[in-house]
C-alpha cells in the first residue's frame, strides 16, 4: 500500500503552502521578488520541456506552479509537490545573480519532481506514526502529520525533526537541477560557484538550514563536474537557439 498517495500529497502541499504564505511576510513588486519570479518561471518552462522529452510528462500531474520570496533570514528554500516554491531572503546573498539563483530553485523543483518528499514522507510515517496511511493519520494525529510534512519538505526549523535528503536524491537533484538550468538558459557551471559559496557560509559554526536537510559532501562538487558535459550540452543547444 502507498502510504503517500501523490493526489493526497498535492492536496495536503495546497493546503500547507497556502497556509504558509499567509502567516508569513512575503515580498512582492521588488527587483528580488521580480527575480524569484522570473527565474521560478524559467525553470518550470525548462522542467515541463525536458519531462515532455524524456516522456515523462504525468510527473508534472497537477502541477500548478507558484514561486514566492518570502522575508526571513533563514538560508533556505524549498518545493513542495505542485510546484509551490519558497525562497527566503536569507539566502539571496548566497546566490548572489540569477544562475546562482536558478541553481538552487532547479534543484529544488527536481527534489518535487523526482518525488523524494514523498519517499521522506513515506519514511517519516513509518517511524514515527507505525505506518498509518496518509489520511488514517491526517485525520487521527493531524499535528503530528502536518509536522512531519513540512519536515520532509525541508520548511522551516521548528518541527523538531529533520529529515535529510540521501546521497542518491542529492546526487539525482544535483544532475536534473542542472540540466534545468540549463535549459532555462543559466550557464550550469555557475552551480559550482553556489555550492562553494554555500560551503564558504557554513564555516562560521551552525550550518545553514538549507544544509540541514541537503547534507552538504566534499564529493557534490566532484559529482556537479562529472555531470557537467551533458548539462552544458543542454545548455548550448538553449543558447544556440536565441
Amino acid at each position: 500500500m502507498d502510504i503517500v498517495p501523490n493526489s493526497q500529497v498535492l492536496a495536503l502541499a495546497e493546503s500547507e503552502y497556502n497556509e504558509f504564505i499567509k502567516t508569513n511576510q512575503v515580498i512582492h513588486n521588488t527587483p528580488q521578488a521580480e527575480e524569484v519570479q522570473r527565474v521560478g518561471q524559467k525553470i518550470a518552462i525548462a522542467a515541463e520541456a525536458y519531462l515532455k522529452k524524456e516522456k515523462e510528462s504525468k510527473l508534472l500531474d497537477g502541477y500548478k506552479w507558484e514561486f514566492n520570496l518570502v522575508n526571513d533570514p533563514q538560508v533556505n528554500a524549498w518545493c513542495m509537490p505542485g510546484g509551490k516554491v519558497v525562497v527566503y531572503t536569507g539566502i539571496l546573498p548566497i546566490t548572489e545573480n540569477d544562475a546562482g539563483l536558478a541553481t538552487v530553485m532547479g534543484h529544488e523543483i527536481a527534489h518535487a519532481i523526482a518525488r523524494h518528499g514523498n519517499e521522506r514522507m513515506s519514511q517519516g510515517l513509518t517511524a514515527q506514526l507505525g505506518g498509518l496511511a496518509l489520511d488514517v493519520a491526517l485525520s487521527s494525529k493531524p499535528t503530528e502529520t502536518r509536522n512531519l510534512f513540512l519536515a520532509a519538505y525541508g520548511v522551516g526549523t521548528n518541527v523538531g525533526v529533520l529529515l535529510p535528503y540521501s546521497r542518491l536524491q542529492e546526487s539525482e537533484a544535483d544532475r536534473i537541477g542542472l540540466i534545468f538550468m540549463a535549459m532555462a538558459g543559466y550557464d550550469p557551471r555557475e552551480a559550482i560557484s553556489f555550492w562553494e559559496r554555500m560551503e564558504h557560509a557554513n564555516k562560521g559554526g551552525e550550518p545553514p538550514e538549507f544544509l540541514s536537510t541537503h547534507p552538504s559532501h566534499k564529493t557534490r562538487i566532484e559529482e556537479l563536474k562529472k555531470y557537467m558535459p551533458e548539462a552544458l550540452k543542454y545548455y548550448k543547444e538553449t543558447v544556440s537557439r536565441k
